[in-house]
């Protein structure tokens, strides 16, 4: 390598037998160039560039640079801190930044100790919180080692940053995770562009959202040809036009009010696309509540936009993916994004660099919340809190599109104060016209809501209807009411795996399609996003949101001479505690005394939420925003946030893999082959999670058993039921295991 040997090296790759150096300067200048690009977005292009500049000083340091050169060659893999022999390069640059700047340096040196483990804490707090930032600034052995003599002056001698914090102190923890995502992603393409140029060539190359906005609108005029001139498809055309003239409107919150069955997801589309060429967005990102519905979401506009969508979830199928979609999904750099409430709001509250690493690519957005009523509101008040700051300080724009809106204005009382989202505005000019003009059901609510009616009685009643959809609390409840019904009933829940859930709701469409007789016990799955066509609906007491939801599946098209019924009743047993039960309770307090003439009328669900927003334990129950508040030192505690702030609690729970249609082929696979990413992205669709009272007693039993380290699949032929899912006992199931 001759005089090579007195280069400071970033990475090494080996191509045709030869080794090609990446000098560090260069990289250091590249991130920095890069973050810098990436952080004006919101005008903290100064703090990009010095986070750039510094974040690898430590890989100056002879102990790094002898590690990369060791053995027989280079390593390719130096650049990473874990593992036996490696190098710890981070402290470094970010004792050098304290230093150069004093207390400010601590913003950039969170990013700069976190570039590859994840953003640190500022103080130890919980067991598991890694290695705090407050320690690890007092090892300053680790940029004693670093000759800094030897680092040119463009490196070190920067100057120091003019802009401000964006946002102030409520602003400074997404500010900070904001810059700390410029630098991953701006660090992760400069090394791919020198370790794998052919990574980087498949990057980008999208259509620009202009070109997707003229295939929505031929897309749209192909199917207005197509639609007949009903009066549920004339509002449905008005609902699109108002969309497209509120989108000059400036940047901001939006709601987006309609009824189901009112095209909300076409006409939020629309509305992305006109505001974003009216205000210069770069993206779409449109966000759903449950990956059972999102597929067909993703179909509907994969239809429309081809490969310009990309999905980013967990039960993605990867033959829905290509090399260009998986790139895309790492940084969200693509034009039409769909995601979950998950992945999206505990993204921005991330702490691990994949996670991240796509957060400056949501500036400069319309984002569309889907059944916004569906945030939860256990983290309520944080998520309203970054809304409003995405909004004010990052160039995004919200749209709240649900039938029933969420109360989520400010206001207070009796020592309670809720902070909501500021300056939202209605898209729909009238809402409460549109909503009589939509009014296709009738709700009948239960006579007396302190007596429930037994479920053989209530499966009497079911089956004199030749079509009906019953929608209960529990998939207890379901597997007992379906238990009752005529043969040829259908059954849903999640005790079903996810591709069996789809080919039932298939199956169940097609024959609503062919007018044939239906009858369907369901818990809420079917809820959301899941267009089925029912003249008659039944739905268990339940909060007034759901019961809205449910009335959305009965006469949804308008076809019917008359109104669809929906028949509200109040099942042998009580929702289960928490969540659900307040929905319930707050529901029969809300009619207990009065009884309006229409419970789905838009002052009933404002009433509603905020009954039920008042008497949630907690808006903000793991104290999220205290921890992220910054104390004299700029400490924040972002990773003990990062881990407290889970929309889905996954502890107590355990995947097992089932047996259902022809994936013996792939469970096959998985014994033979081992868990392969793409296979186990594929068998993802067939899993069911079971409480860790249930595994234990099915590993006992010895109807699963273990093939691969962790995965567990159905060793007996009886667990899985063709119509039902799997087979468990519900005697002392939780009650967060009930549900769906």
């Amino acid at each position: 390598m001759g005089s090579e040997g007195s280069i400071a090296l970033a990475h090494v790759r080996q191509l045709e037998g030869d080794w090609e150096i990446h000098e560090l300067e260069e990289h250091l200048t590249g991130v920095a160039r890069l973050t810098e690009r990436f952080a004006a977005k919101f005008g903290s292009r100064d703090w990009g560039a010095l986070a750039g500049y510094w974040h690898d000083l430590g890989k100056f340091s002879p102990q790094f640079q002898s590690y990369i050169r060791r053995s027989s060659g280079y390593d390719p893999e130096a650049h990473i801190e874990t593992g036996p022999g490696r190098v710890d390069h981070s402290t470094a640059g970010a004792l050098y930044a304290v230093d150069r700047l004093g207390s400010r340096g601590h913003v950039l040196a969170y990013l700069i100790a976190g570039h590859h483990a994840g953003l640190p804490d500022w103080r130890k707090i919980e067991s598991d919180s890694g290695g705090v930032l407050e320690h690890r600034l007092a090892r300053k052995e680790l940029l004693e080692r670093v000759p800094l003599r030897a680092v040119s002056k463009n490196i070190l001698e920067r100057e120091s940053p003019q802009t401000r914090p964006v946002g102030g102190p409520a602003g400074f923890a997404l500010w900070v995770r904001m810059l700390f995502s410029c630098l991953r992603d701006a660090d992760c393409l400069d090394t791919e562009a020198f370790m794998d140029p052919g990574k980087r060539a498949q990057r980008g190359g999208y259509p620009a959202l202009d070109e997707l906005r003229e295939r929505f609108d031929n897309y749209m005029r192909r199917l207005a040809s197509r639609a007949p001139d009903t009066p549920v498809n004339r509002l449905r055309r008005e609902i699109l036009h108002q969309c497209r003239e509120a989108a000059q409107g400036e940047p901001g919150i939006f709601s987006l009010t309609v009824p189901t069955g009112g095209g909300k997801t076409l006409s939020s589309m629309a509305f992305a696309l006109e505001h974003a060429k009216r205000h210069g967005l770069e993206r779409i990102i449109y966000v759903i509540p449950y990956t059972s519905i999102i597929e067909q979401t993703a179909d509907v506009f994969r239809s429309i936009f081809g490969e310009a969508v990309v999905e980013h979830h967990s039960n993605l199928d990867p033959d829905q993916e290509d090399a260009k979609s998986r790139l895309a999904a790492e940084n969200w750099d693509a034009p039409v994004i769909v995601t979950t409430n998950v992945q999206f709001f505990e993204s921005l509250f991330a702490a691990k660099t994949s996670r991240c690493r796509k957060l400056h690519n949501i500036c400069n957005s319309v984002v569309v919340l889907d059944e916004a009523q569906l945030l939860p509101p256990e983290f309520l008040q944080p998520i309203l809190g970054c809304m409003n700051l995405l909004a004010r300080h990052y160039g995004v724009s919200f749209i709240l599109s649900t039938a029933t809106q969420p109360a989520l204005h400010s206001r207070s009382g009796f020592g309670w104060r809720f902070k909501g989202l500021e300056n939202v505005r209605e898209i729909m000019r009238d809402p409460d016209e549109l909503y009589a003009e939509l009014e296709r059901v009738e709700v009948e609510l239960p006579a007396d809501f302190q007596a429930p009616i037994e479920w053989e009685r209530l499966a009497e009643e079911l089956s004199h209807h030749q079509s009906v959809l019953a929608i209960v609390n529990t998939r207890s409840d379901a597997r007992t009411l379906h238990a009752l019904m005529p043969k040829g009933t259908y059954h849903l829940s999640a005790l079903m795996c996810g591709q069996h859930r789809s080919d039932v709701i298939a199956e169940i469409k097609q024959r609503l399609r062919r007018g044939e007789p239906v009858r369907v016990v369901s818990t809420q799955l079917v809820e959301a996003g899941v267009d089925m066509d029912f003249p008659v609906v039944y739905r268990a007491m339940a909060g007034l949101d759901s019961i809205a939801q449910a009335a959305g599946r009965c006469n949804r098209e308008g076809r019917l001479p008359g109104k669809g019924r929906v028949v509200v009743f109040v099942p042998p047993k009580p929702a289960p505690p928490g969540h659900l039960r307040r929905a319930e309770q707050t529901t029969v307090s809300l009619f207990a005394g009065e009884r309006p003439g229409n419970p789905l009328g838009r002052d009933c669900f404002r009433r509603y939420f905020e009954h039920f927003y008042v008497k949630a334990p907690s808006l903000d129950k793991e104290g999220i925003e205290e921890l992220l508040k910054p104390d004299d030192n700029l400490g924040v505690q972002f990773r003990t946030a990062a881990n407290r702030f889970r929309l889905i609690e996954e502890s107590g729970y355990r995947p097992v893999l089932v047996r259902y249609g022809n994936n013996d082929v792939l469970l096959g696979k998985l014994k033979k082959e081992g868990p392969e990413r793409w296979l186990m992205r594929k068998l993802q669709r067939y899993t069911v999670n079971v409480s860790e009272y249930h595994f234990k007693a099915l590993l006992e039993g010895g109807d699963i058993r273990e093939i691969c380290p962790g995965i567990h699949v159905q060793s007996s032929d009886t667990l899985y039921d063709p119509k039902v899912g799997l087979l468990l006992a519900d005697s002392r199931l939780p009650p967060e295991q009930l549900i769906c």
